[in-house]
């Protein structure tokens, strides 16, 4: 069993910094990817950002320059550091992560694991 929790949601102005955070516990063998979507009302969840346990990012156009994601791989923890928030990043904000799980009963598994979600609401 793997899971992701993730914390650092909140209420924000326009213009303002808040900080995502997401631990990966359980039986992890490796993890690769670990991005971040999210889902605003009567929207479709969107992938925001994406980060390679070798350090490679990827960004949707929307972020860029304004968010910034990273990784401890050894705390199997992955950060959103998001700056010059704007009313349109209002949204339920997921941790996601493709994990290799191990244990002496099932070997080697892979799954597809995604956090509970953490509201992120900008106010203009």
């Amino acid at each position: 069993q793997v899971q992701l929790v993730e914390s650092g949601g909140g209420l924000v102005q326009a213009g303002g910094s808040l900080r995502l955070s997401c631990a990966a516990s359980g039986s992890i063998f490796s993890i690769n990817p670990m991005g971040w979507y999210r889902q605003a009302p009567g929207n479709q969840r969107e992938l925001v950002a994406v980060i390679t346990s070798g350090g490679s990012t990827n960004y949707v156009d929307s972020v860029k320059g304004r968010f910034t994601i990273s990784r401890d791989n050894a705390k199997n923890t992955v950060y959103l550091q998001m700056n010059s928030l704007k009313p349109e990043d209002t949204a339920v904000y997921y941790c996601n992560a493709d994990v290799i799980s191990f244990s002496d009963y099932e070997g080697h598994k892979f799954l597809e694991v995604w956090g509970q979600g953490t509201l992120v609401t900008v106010s203009s």
